[in-house]
């Protein structure tokens, strides 16, 4: 947490927001009150924050419907959940729709400003992509879009380890859909019903991994005024998803391990053992073996979470899929961005079909919204507007580094600067738009408009 952190307080109680907002300005940190999840939606299309905290119970839009909003408009914000009426199934739901923590009333001073220092160092932590809202509808049962060999093979790996309780560990490069494949193992299991509660193990600082993953007891450590469950409880008698764990440190993977061979675990400052009624799936775009070899890694670990070993191929290896992903995405994203029954010509099919995509499926579902925002308006987008769309992006991608001032950086900034005046121009102004068009988090936004003085 730093001096330039910022803190959006949401809450229609103005006397409980004002104290909120006297902590956090104490702490350093800026503060902004609003007293509702409507007035917060606004406020956040104007300045840019680091952590929004949010009451749950409000008036018109209440925290939780709130939190859907936010983890759909701006995925890389943490939200964190103040409430009253707390307890273990409002946890549950409220990191079912992926609050970063909740706090209870009465709120303690510490415990308020512990929460906020672990959710904004998760968020500062450097992820290689950022992470995106799962798929809300597919074209197969299991939320996996596409039926080429490749896809299938993986698809049928996962149906089949469902109904079991064994740990999956599902591989893949970054992009490929883990998450979708989680969720799926989840969807298709006995569990079905229970909770599905994910830990981001890349984006968790290594001294908050125990307390996050385990929970602690009041008094456990500065800060811990109550006790406070971690995933592992929030997920019982449902699925645990540990995605990226090949991110974690040695002692982390000793904690973790015990859970995986005994299924027990207590909580960080308590004594009691704790059964783990759950079913463990983890992800990695690592190559665990290698890491084994380096010392980096533990191999018991790794036998433990390879019990069932599925790899996702990446999207060059079933371009097939592409098609059928495209058209997911067109109506997946169209209506949003106004385009409702968009649709692209053959030929720009065959040409997307013909990319390497790099960024696997991720990045074609990014395309896609980008085209919709971008390309002339039409039911039917052109194979040209495909073709100058995959210039721009190529440029872009090409673009050279810092040269000291250069011919060559002065094009770059050129070419960045007309980037960010379109995508604005496009985005009719709305900055959050504007930053998912160019793939870019909006801080980033702010400050490249700041550099260009175009803020």
């Amino acid at each position: 947490m730093t001096e330039t952190s910022s803190v959006l307080v949401v809450d229609d109680d103005e006397a409980v927001g004002r104290v909120l907002v006297a902590l956090v300005v104490q702490d350093g940190l800026r503060a902004t009150l609003v007293g509702s999840g409507e007035a917060a939606l606004v406020t956040l299309e104007r300045a840019a924050f680091d952590v929004v905290l949010s009451d749950v119970r409000m008036p018109g839009m209440d925290g939780l419907a709130l939190l859907k909003v936010l983890r759909s408009r701006y995925p890389e914000l943490p939200v964190v959940l103040l409430t009253a009426h707390g307890g273990v199934p409002m946890a549950v739901e409220a990191m079912r729709e992926g609050a970063a923590d909740f706090l209870l009333k009465p709120f303690n001073r510490e415990e308020v400003l512990f929460v906020l220092r672990k959710a904004l160092e998760a968020s500062a932590k450097p992820r290689q992509a950022p992470p995106r809202a799962p798929w809300p509808e597919a074209l197969t049962p299991d939320g996996m879009v596409g039926r080429s060999p490749a896809l299938d093979e993986a698809r049928g790996l996962l149906r089949r380890a469902a109904p079991s309780t064994a740990t999956v560990l599902i591989r893949g490069e970054t992009g490929t859909g883990k998450e979708v494949a989680a969720r799926a193992i989840h969807a298709l299991s006995p569990r079905a019903k229970g909770p599905f509660i994910r830990l981001n193990c890349g984006a968790l600082p290594e001294a908050l991994f125990e307390s996050e993953l385990f929970g602690y007891e009041k008094g456990a450590f500065t800060g811990a005024v109550a006790r406070k469950p971690g995933r592992v409880e929030l997920a019982q008698g449902g699925t645990l998803f540990l995605d990226e764990v090949g991110e974690l440190m040695p002692p982390s993977q000793v904690k973790l391990l015990r859970l995986v061979q005994e299924k027990e675990f207590e909580r960080l400052g308590g004594t009691e053992t704790f059964r783990a009624d759950l079913r463990l799936v983890a992800a990695t775009h690592r190559n665990l073996e290698e890491m084994v070899k380096a010392g980096t890694f533990r191999e018991d670990l790794l036998y433990r979470l390879n019990v069932v070993p599925v790899t996702l191929p990446p999207l060059r290896a079933r371009p097939g899929d592409v098609e059928a992903l495209v058209k997911h995405f067109l109506a997946m994203l169209g209506p949003p961005n106004g385009r409702a029954g968009a649709s692209l010509e053959p030929g720009a099919l065959v040409l997307l079909a013909a990319q390497r995509w790099p960024g696997n499926v991720r990045q074609l579902e990014n395309f896609i919204e980008r085209l919709l925002v971008l390309a002339p308006p039409g039911d039917v987008i052109s194979t040209a507007d495909v073709e100058a769309e995959l210039s721009r992006a190529a440029a872009v991608d090409s673009a050279p580094p810092s040269d000291g001032g250069g011919l060559l950086e002065g094009r770059r900034r050129d070419a960045e600067r007309g980037a960010l005046e379109e995508a604005l121009l496009k985005a009719k102004g709305n900055r959050s738009l504007a930053a998912r068009l160019l793939g870019i988090s909006r801080r980033t936004l702010y400050n490249k408009l700041e550099s260009f003085g175009l803020g």
